[in-house]
């Protein structure tokens, strides 16, 4: 990480000035500057794609530089960047040469996060929906709270500043920026092998996860999901070195125990317990049994705050959801779209599961595009084992900017070595092959999910017009 000066640990958003974003398109980079930009403070941003967050950014006040070039920085004072942006970028060299602060998109967000009390969720799976869940739970019990998540809600909103105290974010454990982070209330899902190209090895990566909850703050509390094997023995190691560590799950050991747990196309149901207390039933209109946990972990966060059950009930009774989790795009021809951000197998085989249930004696078709070739590489078997529990599969070229895919570990491996018939299977990497393809195949009743990197999420759409065609 290059950068002009080191960031002081009491540094605010304030303090940096007017900020230009690289890549500011992107749901996490677009999530920070749409929280900068609401705080009113000067903001900008560059980028090649076309993101559909794009034009509400414009309409923020944020300036939205349609290329890379050096002039893009003319009265700008801090340049954010990400992991993925080399340090020989145009605007980083620029940047560098006129002596402007460049800063990673973690120091940005810590930053902004000073002086609130600070609510980050990490770990492999699920912490963006949860991440969502606590926002929208505490601004459904008025405490408009400011947010950063790496997803977007229903009307695509990835970020906001909130007038209360309290900060809700995601933090992202690839590589390693999250240490950066100093909650107060640090919650863990889960920890899967993912990520191995900079941890080395799964214990690695859960040494990882149990650096960062030491970065709570003095008084801070961890939450963790005590049905994560790996999760709860990071848990009771931090709780041995004398944290406020508490847990939620199905286990009877779970601090919040999670009874007669049920998932419907109307939602997500269950009782919870707490500390001997019968907390009452729960209910999330949302599917997905996954998604129970998650809302306990918002249940559990919620208590630790100090809110009142009843308040910590109403605010999770409407939750909307997080696009591209689970998203229904729209219905065309008596055909249901919709649209997922798993790419990992083990949240491939969760959302597969649950729309496998719903396509019910119709066929689920996925279209998955890989992301990340040594993602793709490790786990190429287990993601076709995902991709088999579809009636029909169209698989992708990887999407990973700057690796080289090794031959046979790409997504053409990854067709071969789903477990269905050939004539089920199809390795399509041109895009405008793909909905017209999706239309032939399916009838009124079948559902479609594109699944997997980014780009995919701009698939949706074509696949509709196709059907309507």
């Amino acid at each position: 990480m290059t950068m002009t000066s080191p960031m002081d640990e009491g540094t605010t958003a304030e303090d940096l000035g007017h900020v230009l974003f690289i890549g500011v398109g992107g749901v996490g980079m677009s999530g920070l500057a749409r929280l900068y930009a609401t705080r009113g403070l000067p903001t900008s941003g560059s980028e090649l794609h076309d993101w559909p967050s794009l034009p509400e950014l414009a309409r923020l006040g944020v300036t939205v530089h349609r290329d890379h070039r050096p002039e893009n920085l003319d009265g700008v004072d801090t340049v954010v960047r990400s992991t993925a942006h080399p340090d020989d970028h145009i605007e980083l060299a620029e940047a560098r040469r006129r002596g402007l602060r460049i800063y990673h998109r973690s120091e940005a967000l810590a930053a902004a996060m000073t002086g609130k009390t600070s609510i980050v969720v990490t770990g492999t799976h699920g912490k963006t929906t949860t991440t969502a869940m606590i926002q929208e739970m505490l601004a459904n019990c008025g405490l408009d709270p400011s947010f950063v998540n790496g997803g977007e809600s229903p009307d695509g909103r990835s970020g906001g500043h909130g007038g209360g105290v309290h900060f809700v974010t995601e933090a992202d454990e690839s590589d390693r920026s999250f240490l950066r982070y100093r909650p107060d209330i640090a919650i863990l899902t889960n920890i899967d092998a993912d990520h191995l190209n900079n941890y080395g090895s799964v214990d690695g990566l859960a040494d990882g996860f149990a650096e960062f909850l030491r970065g709570t703050t003095s008084g801070g509390s961890i939450v963790v999901c005590g049905d994560d094997p790996r999760a709860a023995e990071v848990g009771r190691r931090l709780a041995d070195e004398g944290r406020d560590v508490v847990s939620y799950g199905i286990a009877d050991t779970a601090d919040l125990q999670v009874l007669n747990l049920s998932s419907t196309t109307e939602g997500v149901s269950y009782r919870a317990v707490f500390g001997g207390r019968d907390l009452g039933e729960f209910r999330v209109p949302v599917p997905g049994a996954h998604l129970g946990l998650n809302s306990a972990a918002a249940v559990l966060t919620g208590l630790r705050l100090g809110l009142d059950v009843d308040d910590i009930r109403k605010g999770l009774s409407t939750f909307s959801g997080v696009r591209r989790r689970f998203e229904l795009t729209g219905t065309v021809a008596g055909v249901r779209v919709y649209d997922e951000y798993a790419y990992h197998p083990t949240a491939m085989t969760a959302a597969l599961t649950t729309l496998k249930e719903l396509a019910g004696d119709s066929r689920l078709l996925v279209v998955f595009q890989p992301y990340r070739a040594y993602r793709t590489r490790d786990f190429l078997s287990e993601i076709a084992d995902a991709l088999g529990i579809a009636d029909m599969a169209v698989v992708m070229e990887v999407f990973g900017p700057g690796e080289a895919i090794e031959p046979g570990k790409g997504g053409l491996g990854v067709c071969e070595a789903i477990d269905l018939p050939d004539d089920h299977k199809w390795f399509v990497p041109q895009w405008d092959e793909i909905p017209p393809l999706v239309k032939r195949l399916t009838r009124p009743g079948d559902v479609v999910v594109t699944m997997g990197a980014p780009p995919i999420s701009l698939m949706p759409a074509d696949i509709r017009a196709a059907l309507a065609d």
